[in-house]
């Protein structure tokens, strides 16, 4: 489950690492090639919703491997798309498994382990995201150059391969438990002042990352005037600081939910607004990538530990829900940045990003004290 969670983040993301080559090679603006990762986010948003509905009383290790074979599918699609439509097409698929796969992730680590080794099986499940985010930009920047974008597309198709064999293998039956009917009606959940709170705050810090982040190429390239040399280290920089995030988060999260929920979104604003400042300064620049990274990549984390604690009987519904919000933010978040790059340039752009993730922030405060476990603790404390 761990290499096809990070088979499927270096699928969906790749393109940021090649936004540049693909946009040449397929005639459009980079703002037009950037919406690739709308679609796949819109596709996401409607597979999340309706894959509880749809599969019914499958049993899940049939539909999760069927998505890794589409994974399969879609990868192929991209690399070899003669043209625009059909790139849309190759990431329309690789939206429908990152929505059905992510929805069904939390509740499947909850059935191949004990209850007690299941924050574990979450942070293994992590750990292929992070793995992901440190090496699919870099080494999709750094393979663009040597085979072009179509051949890095092409490489991930053999590591989806066998990510389905293994789970092939590895994976016992998980017939449909028994709330997979109610699981169906994801809106349910809205009922619950702080789970509409808590969408709204995952929405907003969801989008404000991807206005920024889907054009990080086009901007050091053009603003930082890095080489593809240097843009791979600095991108191989934002991924390994992400990974030491993501190991270091866990430790925070037990202490201090809210606090570290509203705390990422405000630095993550102070990096955009730093950028706008120094973007011409390479040393400055890296640095602030990596203080990115850093908070970015780990924060996903913390906002998985929140569903975990708001909806613990409801993993699928709560899953669906929570994959929807966060694609439909990444597809408004891209092609929002994308209107923006393409019609004001870079600091428009990083300066709404910097905006929406500071609302992500104010957020996290009302969703907080809509929490009843977040009020009773703070009655608790000394």
């Amino acid at each position: 489950m761990a290499l096809c969670v990070f088979a499927l983040i270096a699928s969906e993301f790749m393109p940021v690492s090649l936004l540049t080559p693909m946009a040449a090679d397929l005639g459009v603006t980079e703002g037009l090639a950037g919406r690739g990762i709308a679609v796949s986010g819109a596709f996401a948003v409607l597979a999340s919703l309706s894959i509880a509905s749809v599969a019914g009383r499958m049993d899940r290790r049939t539909l999760l491997l069927g998505l890794t074979g589409l994974m399969c599918l879609s990868g192929a699609v991209i690399a070899l798309a003669p043209n625009y439509a059909t790139y849309l097409a190759g990431r329309a698929l690789i939206g429908v498994v990152v929505g059905g796969f992510w929805s069904l992730s939390a509740a499947t680590a909850m059935r191949l382990v004990p209850g007690p080794q299941v924050p574990q099986a979450l942070a293994v499940f992590n750990g292929g995201n992070a793995l992901a985010t440190v090496v699919a930009a870099p080494l999709g920047s750094y393979l663009g150059a040597v085979i072009g974008w179509r051949g890095a597309f092409l490489c991930l198709v053999p590591v989806a391969v066998v990510a389905f064999a293994w789970q092939w293998v590895s994976l016992p039956p998980l017939p449909a438990g028994p709330r997979a009917a109610g699981s169906a009606n994801v809106f349910r959940l809205f009922q619950r002042r702080a789970v509409r709170r808590g969408m709204l705050s995952v929405g907003a810090f969801f989008m404000g990352q991807f206005m920024l982040f889907t054009y990080l190429r086009p901007f050091l390239e053009t603003v930082t005037r890095v080489g593809v040399s240097t843009l791979s280290l600095m991108l191989l920089g934002i991924g390994v600081a992400g990974a030491v995030g993501t190991t270091a988060i866990g430790a925070l999260l037990k202490r201090s939910l809210y606090p570290t929920l509203a705390g990422a979104p405000v630095t993550m604003a102070l990096v955009a607004v730093a950028l706008i400042a120094w973007g011409s300064q390479g040393t400055a620049v890296a640095a602030l990538l990596g203080a990115w990274g850093l908070v970015a990549t780990a924060t996903p984390v913390g906002w998985w530990t929140w569903v975990a604690r708001a909806l613990p009987q409801d993993a699928e519904a709560g899953g669906g829900l929570m994959v929807a919000v966060v694609q439909l933010a990444i597809a408004l978040g891209s092609t929002a940045g994308g209107w923006l790059f393409d019609a004001s340039g870079y600091q428009s752009t990083f300066a709404a990003a910097a905006g929406m993730l500071l609302v992500a922030a104010v957020s996290v405060v009302f969703t907080a004290r809509a929490d009843p476990s977040a009020a009773a603790g703070a009655q608790a404390g000394p």
